[in-house]
């Protein structure tokens, strides 16, 4: 049904304006009168409840610093990722194009440096204007501001749901305290600063908050160098950002920039030659997209997680979750980082080349640490953040522990075997007993019964067992001819299983467990309860009283791998893996952030023991087939130790220079992580079985080579003579029990053959006993 218009309040008519202008003149009158006359001296008027109220707001607006995007930066200050809840920079009102300032007063309130905050001429024309039927606002700059600001802060407090907006839920009351509020602004604040923060505060774009993120977004410029006509179109959208967007409406937003332009000129800020070429210049934006968060990062998205996790784990930042996400995406912070650039690069250039277009999803990761100050270099891995035709996604991060030491969730991989990695800790054992690395060991022995007398003063129970004769397999080396005498520098050198349990049989496990516990090591996967799932230690040790660890069976990340190698580099002394070294609130003022924190270890002796026999590794031991050639012989002094699981699904090289210790990791990256790397092709090369030497192994290569240069490769120091050069002993087996028969093998090792990559190991089902582990069966990889 049609409404009849009564004929005599309808605006068309005479008669039906005259009503409207005196309505509109009373309520006009009302705004004033709560202006400008105290509430008391119209009290029992007809408005007298709204100046009630009027009177009782506070007089002050409280102006928060609007929400600011946070900066991760790299060592050398280039920008890792922007992280905001609104993308917003602040700049001065000198780094705004003057352009811009003109033209946003020009169309918004031109009265700006006239009025105390309330325009009642505006308001006057507004009222008039609207009721003739041609709608027109009357918010001066100033009352813009103050709304922004009050919503701002609504939304900052998680209370979007309060936020006003004109013409949708605004009523009396709430224009009333916005004109209040904006009197009292003006009278706080030059008109100068009230522009700085209007232009830094209001909003553009879903994506652009503020007039320095609005000219990146939509000029892929700066506030300061907006063009006449780019200054115009950005005045004109705040009236109505969507109507007016230059993207999806380039018709309205050109029609809105122009008639800015008519107004600047009509008021004189421009001239008809400059209005003429504005108009004239078509709209044609030049967007660079507002990519928010760590997952946007061009060089390194999953370090720059792990940076965020960090921060977001740290109660300095906030008492919960929420308050800590507020400061890190609203606070503008910056955030420097340890990160490398160049060293990042190389990094992702050696994950990406590892297996190629990676049909089957296999993982790389490379990740670096300084040894003297723990300062994380690069963290790479070959996924991407988001899925895509032909790519590996992959949100999480290969290189870091699952969760940190309190039970925060890092949204790591928790890491993978380290198989033969781990045995330069029985060899550190062996030098911290002050045996000499030329005693001769019985690496012909290959069962160790339940009853074996292993030494050990821990409280932790020995566990497991080798014994074809008692239901678990005999130890087994990769390759036949290795079962027999030799040094326990050979051993190392040729990563010989038996070897190992040659020399942890004359040691205290004890003290490998010191030893592993003093250098960072931890599993990366948490331990929990059975019954619940709750997790009862977010970095459990690494029992080494478990023998299957002293071959590598509990997983553990590359980050913790790195940093357990750099203690050795850096003469015994241990130092906590680092990401940031400092942050910035947007005032200037420090937060809490990382610094660095080390220890001693391992006596330095011991340690250069260690990179004695490291050095050999890869001058002619099991790392001498790594391609292309590392070495101290061939390039710099460089020590390193391979690394290989029983199945061959993750394997590994970590390694160090004096100034950079890096551990490189190739393997299976899905569910369980119990796939094996046998009989697979690989970037289109087929392998009976991958070891450590064939891709982890290159990928550490080139990289080092690239970039260890840069951080120092000095001399490694001479160990002492009595753990270098002590009388070859030859040590008989602690429990002669009966052995697998062998064939007679020569007593001087020999190096595994550069040609020929070694045999395939052979599958078997486990290390034997009660908790022993699958892992490590294989030898010299």
């Amino acid at each position: 049904m049609v409404t009849r218009r009564n004929p005599i309040f309808d605006t068309a008519t005479t008669l039906g304006k005259i009503f409207a202008f005196l309505g509109v003149s009373a309520i006009c009158g009302v705004l004033v009168a709560g202006l400008l006359v105290p509430a008391a001296a119209v009290s029992g008027s007809s408005a007298s409840s709204s100046i009630d109220f009027f009177d009782t707001l506070p007089a002050e607006l409280q102006v928060d610093p609007p929400s600011q995007s946070t900066k991760v930066l790299a060592a050398d200050g280039s920008v890792i990722a922007n992280l905001y809840a609104e993308n917003r920079t602040r700049v001065p009102l000198e780094q705004i194009s003057p352009y811009m300032k003109d033209a946003v007063i020009a169309i918004e309130d031109s009265r700006f440096y006239e009025h105390g905050g309330v325009d009642t001429t505006g308001i006057l024309r507004a009222l008039v204007s609207t009721a003739r039927g041609n709608k027109q606002g009357a918010s001066t700059i100033t009352q813009q501001y103050v709304n922004n600001v009050l919503n701002a802060n609504l939304e900052a407090e998680g209370n979007s749901d309060a936020i006003k907006l004109n013409g949708v839920n605004k009523g009396v009351g709430d224009k009333l305290r916005e004109m209040k509020l904006a009197i009292a602004l003006e009278k706080k604040f030059t008109k100068d600063q009230i522009l700085e923060g209007y232009l830094n505060i209001v909003f553009f774009n879903r994506d652009a908050y503020g007039i320095e993120a609005a000219s990146k977004f939509f000029f892929s410029t700066t506030a300061k160098d907006l063009t006449l006509p780019q200054a115009a179109l950005l005045a004109g959208l705040v009236n109505s950002p969507s109507a007016f967007d230059p993207i999806s409406n380039p018709e309205n937003a050109k029609a809105r920039r122009d008639l800015v332009l008519n107004v600047m000129l009509g008021q004189g800020k421009i001239t008809k030659a400059q209005h003429s070429a504005a108009v004239a210049t078509p709209v044609k934006p030049k967007i660079t997209p507002a990519r928010q968060g760590c997952a946007y990062s061009t060089i390194a998205p999953y370090f720059c997680d792990y940076v965020l996790h960090l921060l977001l784990n740290n109660p300095a930042y906030g008492a919960d979750p929420e308050e800590r996400e507020k400061k890190i995406f609203r606070g503008g912070l910056t955030i420097k980082t340890t990160l490398d650039p160049k060293a990042q690069k190389a990094a992702q250039d050696q994950v990406n080349a590892a297996a190629g277009s990676n049909p089957d999803k296999w993982g790389a990761a490379l990740v670096s640490v300084e040894p003297k100050t723990g300062k994380i270099t690069n963290m790479a891995q070959n996924t991407s953040w988001f899925p895509g035709k032909g790519k590996f996604d992959s949100q999480i991060n290969f290189s870091v522990d699952q969760y940190d030491d309190k039970g925060n969730d890092l949204n790591g991989l928790g890491g993978a075997q380290p198989g033969s990695t781990m045995k330069p800790f029985t060899f550190a054992q062996w030098l911290e007993e002050g045996k000499s690395m030329n005693t001769i060991v019985n690496a012909s022995q290959r069962r160790y019964s339940q009853d074996f007398p292993w030494r050990n003063t821990c409280p932790t129970p020995t566990v497991g067992w080798y014994d074809s004769t008692n239901g678990t397999d005999d130890l087994q080396n990769a390759e036949e001819g290795y079962y027999r005498p030799m040094t326990v520098l050979d051993g190392l050198k040729n990563s010989i299983n038996t070897a190992t349990f040659a020399s942890a049989a004359q040691v205290d496990l004890c003290g490998i467990q010191k030893i592993v516990d003093a250098v960072g090591l931890h599993g990366g996967l948490p331990l929990r309860d059975k019954d619940t799932n709750a997790v009862v230690d977010a970095n459990p040790k690494v029992t080494m009283t478990t023998l299957g660890n002293l071959l590598g069976s509990t997983q553990t990340a590359p980050l913790t791998m790195a940093s357990a190698f750099a203690t050795f580099a850096n003469d015994g002394k241990y130092c906590a893996p680092i990401a940031v070294t400092s942050v910035t609130d947007q005032t200037g003022a420090q937060l809490p952030a990382q610094s660095t924190q080390c220890r001693d270890a391992l006596k330095p002796e011991v340690a250069r023991g260690v990179n004695y026999a490291l050095q050999k590794v890869l001058n002619e031991g099991s790392g001498s087939l790594i391609q292309p050639r590392i070495s101290t012989d061939t390039n710099f002094p460089i020590a390193a130790k391979t690394g290989t699981s029983n199945n061959n699904g993750s394997t590994w090289v970590v390694g160090h220079t004096t100034g950079l210790a890096t551990a490189s990791w190739f393997g299976d990256a899905l569910g369980a992580q119990d796939r094996a790397g046998q009989n697979v092709t690989v970037n289109g090369k087929f392998y009976t079985g991958i070891d450590g030497y064939m891709i982890a192994g290159p990928m550490f290569s080139q990289f080092m080579a690239q970039i260890a240069p840069a951080y120092g490769t000095e001399p490694f120091p001479e160990p002492p003579s009595n753990l270098l050069y002590g009388a070859p002993q030859y040590q008989p087996p602690v429990q002669n029990i009966p052995q697998p028969p062998i064939n007679p093998q020569p007593i001087n090792p020999q190096p595994p053959s550069i040609q020929e990559p070694p045999s395939k190991p052979e599958p078997s089902s486990g290390t034997g006993g009660s908790g022993g582990n699958d892992s490590g069966k294989k030898g010299n990889d």
